[in-house]
């Protein structure tokens, strides 16, 4: 058995098909196969039913692939604890940041941090919050930016900054009219919301109290808070925006926003990583280059503000 095998079995367990995760591991796929049955032969058993369609683990191969997880992510530290020590930036770091905070932060220090740490490798994902933490669980990313504390025992998690929602208001709308909105204004038909699964949507129907949501019959599908800002824009409706996104508004756009009376609502925007993190000295980096690049009235709770 070798690190080589396992990482096989993994590509087959991740893309379920032997060709695909020959090509993911670049080597041909006879020599993939030839591999995982040597470690079939040694372990006495067999780890993938390759009758099923897609190709599915067995049930003690799902033991051995998840053990196979660990052994990696435990091996990949070696060379994270060597690069560490000597403070060093090199390497990949995998970052993974939620779609509804990538398009407003990043562009805010990204490409200027990079350019003055040109030895950086860094790949970032776009991925909701599910997706993310079990990603970072298996170790098939770094670290990752989300919208709340985690809960989970193997992540840890420290706070970079809070963040307004706003409403962005059609011309059109009663409450084009008011200074400011209070969830009771809302008028749930005319409400344009991420599809379920994103947290920036659960965040902001707990607050409005809405249980149930009755969309438009298309909005299910978009799933872009770019698209609702056009639609809004195009005089239908209601939708909910990020204070980050504020500032990428031009004059006339600004015109649409409207704030929330007090509580106004806001979110925590976390960095998390797992307990076993090693790589400080890539994240010191990214965690001051963001920091600095926000406001600085959002490095911490405002009053009036209210986490939800």
């Amino acid at each position: 058995m070798n690190i080589q095998q396992l990482e096989y079995i993994l590509a087959v367990d991740t893309y379920r098909h032997f060709a695909k995760a020959a090509e993911h591991c670049r080597v041909t796929q006879p020599t993939l196969s030839m591999m995982i049955q040597k470690l079939e032969e040694e372990l006495g058993i067999k780890l993938f039913d390759r009758n099923s369609q897609p190709i599915s683990p067995t049930s003690a191969g799902r033991k051995v692939i998840d053990q196979a997880r660990v052994v990696l992510h435990q091996a990949s530290l070696i060379k994270d604890i060597v690069n560490e020590e000597e403070q060093s930036l090199k390497g990949t770091f995998r970052l993974a940041v939620l779609p509804t905070i990538a398009p407003y932060l990043l562009p805010r220090f990204f490409q200027q941090m990079m350019g003055k740490y040109p030895d950086l490798d860094i790949r970032v994902l776009e991925m909701q919050t599910v997706p993310t933490i079990q990603a970072l669980i298996k170790g098939e990313i770094d670290a990752a930016i989300i919208a709340n504390q985690p809960t989970e025992t193997q992540i840890q998690g420290d706070t970079l900054f809070y963040e307004q929602f706003y409403g962005y208001v059609a011309r059109n709308e009663s409450i084009f009219k008011k200074e400011r909105i209070r969830s009771a204004d809302i008028s749930e038909e005319r409400l344009w919301l991420l599809d379920e699964g994103h947290c920036f949507r659960d965040q902001l129907m707990r607050f409005c109290q809405m249980e149930r949501v009755k969309l438009h019959q298309a909005s299910y599908r978009l799933g872009s808070l770019e698209t609702f800002m056009r639609m809004v824009e195009s005089g239908n409706g209601v939708t909910f925006i990020p204070e980050l996104a504020t500032y990428q508004l031009s004059e006339q756009q600004k015109e649409l926003v409207r704030p929330f009376a007090i509580p106004k609502p806001a979110r925590e925007i976390v960095w998390i990583t797992r307990k076993d993190f090693i790589r400080h000295t890539i994240a010191s980096i990214l965690i001051e280059n963001i920091k600095k690049c926000v406001p600085k009235e959002m490095r911490t709770l405002q009053a009036g503000l209210k986490v939800i």
